[in-house]
């Protein structure tokens, strides 16, 4: 099982004094940037896209206000479609807010990293019995409902969690169906309305707070759904 972490991405970085960039249409190649310090990091933050594959991993520098993008890595395999996870052996992967939990250096998977799932969110609309567990942002490429980075990125974005852990920060993991803006997120909402009210009203709200804050979005699960901490 995989996910990197949550949940499973090449190089991308900008200065920490900028504002986080829109994000790069998936036909753009994955430029390489100057990369922020991550000597005593004030926060680290993970946000991956399914449909586009891709992993960002992101670093709050000393003394910022303001996150930035310290590499992009492409998620070499997932598995199952948009809409979160709902019972084990459906083969997706989550959609969310989470924490990384769970640090494995003897991973049959080279190196993984767990997240929380099931949450309080996902509880309450998961199998009661069977809700699925072990979601992983992994190495390798092989993938039932985790992220799989493959090894060489694995090494990577562990590495820098494990100073994250170091720091005693908590690493937030943010899994999205897709990059939720533009006329992407109109036709995707009119393309599975299953999901349309998950993805705009608890999503949506977390997404468009990173972009304009530079911060992760703070909530609450309330009532088994993400709202505004404030």
């Amino acid at each position: 099982m995989l996910f990197a972490a949550t949940v499973l991405i090449a190089s991308g970085a900008f200065v920490a004094t900028r504002s986080p960039q829109p994000p790069r249409s998936p036909a753009e190649p994955i430029e390489a940037r100057v990369p922020p310090k991550t000597e005593n990091m004030e926060g680290l933050l993970f946000r991956a896209f399914k449909e586009e594959k891709e992993l960002e991993i992101w670093v709050l520098p000393e003394g910022e206000s303001r996150y930035a993008l310290w590499e992009t890595f492409p998620v070499l395999k997932d598995s199952g479609g948009p809409g979160p996870k709902l019972k084990e052996g459906d083969l997706q992967v989550p959609e969310g807010f989470y924490f990384v939990d769970r640090f494995n250096p003897n991973s049959k998977f080279h190196l993984s990293l767990g997240i929380n799932y099931p949450n309080n969110r996902d509880r309450p609309r998961s199998d009661p019995e069977t809700p699925g567990g072990d979601i992983f942002i992994h190495g390798s490429a092989v993938s039932i409902g985790c992220l799989a980075m493959g090894d060489p990125a694995i090494e990577r974005i562990y590495a820098i969690a494990e100073e994250a852990r170091a720091l005693d920060h908590r690493i937030r993991v943010e899994i999205y169906p897709f990059r939720m803006e533009g006329a992407k997120l109109d036709q995707r909402l009119r393309e599975y309305p299953e999901w349309s009210d998950f993805w705009r009203d608890e999503l949506l709200p977390g997404y468009r707070h990173f972009l304009e804050a530079g911060q992760p979005w703070a909530y609450r699960i309330r009532g088994g759904e993400y709202r505004n901490a404030e």
